[in-house]
């Protein structure tokens, strides 16, 4: 019995012995994990937060597509304005007691300006076109206006602040259409350059910054009449010389298609807004002959009031004086046309239309 019970006792420690060094063992193994994690965690996560480097693909079937470059567009020099107007007027009658015509006339105008301006440089082109026409009641179809004019005007400056330009100028007018002295419609007064007429000089421009102002002067300025109608040149129209006849009427020589002179010439250009809304322009040429005649001045003068309504709406009353001595005033004398002197064409013009700038 008692040898039993010192066996078991002798278990008994045995087995307490063994207990404390697991316990002493597995402590030491969760110190030794719990030190091993405070250490190397912070580095476990710098490397889960990073992102991996991409996968380089052996073979793909994308294609490469090169994007163009926006292009750098460059300031230009070139300004533009093109204006297109329309005036119409009408008057008619039905059954009016006092009596009267009825009629309707129209005018179709356009107005383009082409400008290059670069420092010292100024190139500055305009064409204007107008036709207008006039239908009466009982009277054929008759033509009020026909003008074609391009005006070129190519200037240089010293100084970039400066408004004078030595400037070199060319300038041609003619019309489109035949004119008639009306009722006349047999023999055409005029025709498509015949006349026309061309300048070409150069001189000195003065122009204001805000271009309301434009005045030339040329001591030297070519001026050519033309008339490229035989017709009208074998009957010495518009200065240029006539056909020679011999006594029975036959023709010896035919008259010349031109006439060429040298002199000096002046234009003004001028346009202010006299009153809110309403525009007052003015355009002057001067024109003398050295060897024709000196002293004789051609005059071209136009004046216009310009009443703007909206953007589109606008009115204009204007008149043309013009002055040439080699223009000779034709009249009809018992169904025949006799050539008179010069004398001074005025025109005048009352209109409501239409206006697109663009």
């Amino acid at each position: 019995m008692k040898v039993q019970n010192i066996a078991l006792l002798i278990v008994f420690l045995l087995f307490m012995t063994n207990n404390s060094v697991f316990s002493q063992e597995v402590t030491d193994t969760i110190s030794a994990d719990t030190i091993k994690k405070k250490i190397i965690l912070p580095v476990l996560s710098d490397n889960f937060y990073r992102k991996p480097p991409p996968v380089k693909l052996k073979y793909s079937f994308a294609r490469e597509i090169a994007l163009p470059e926006p292009e750098k567009k460059l300031p230009s020099h070139w300004t533009k304005k093109n204006v297109l107007g329309f005036d119409i007027s009408e008057i008619a009658f039905v059954n009016w007691s006092a009596g009267g015509t009825s009629s309707i006339s129209g005018l179709l105008k356009g107005d383009f300006n082409r400008t290059y301006e670069k420092k010292l440089l100024k190139w500055v082109n305009e064409l204007s076109v107008r036709y207008g026409m006039n239908k009466q009641d009982g009277i054929e179809v008759r033509k009020t206006d026909d003008a074609f004019q391009f005006n070129s005007t190519f200037g240089h400056r010293h100084d970039p602040e400066s408004n004078w330009f030595h400037s070199a100028k060319l300038n041609f007018n003619t019309q489109l259409t035949n004119g008639y002295k009306y009722p006349n419609k047999e023999n055409p007064i005029s025709r498509l350059f015949a006349p026309a007429y061309m300048f070409l000089g150069f001189g000195a421009e003065n122009s204001t910054k805000s271009k309301n102002r434009v005045f030339y002067l040329s001591p030297f300025t070519y001026k050519a009449t033309l008339v490229w109608d035989q017709e009208l040149a074998d009957k010495g129209a518009f200065g240029v010389e006539k056909a020679i006849y011999d006594a029975e009427g036959n023709l010896i020589k035919n008259g010349k298609k031109s006439k060429n002179e040298l002199g000096f010439l002046i234009t003004n250009k001028y346009k202010k807004e006299i009153y809110k809304n309403v525009i007052f322009v003015n355009s002057l040429s001067l024109y003398s002959d050295y060897v024709n005649k000196f002293g004789n001045v051609d005059v071209d003068c136009d004046l216009a009031l310009n009443l703007v309504v909206n953007q589109y709406v606008k009115a204009n009353i204007g008149t043309r004086i013009l002055y040439d001595d080699d223009i000779k005033n034709k009249t009809e004398v018992a169904g025949v046309q006799v050539t008179e002197g010069p004398k001074v064409q005025l025109k005048q013009v009352l209109g409501v239309g239409l206006t697109y700038a663009f």
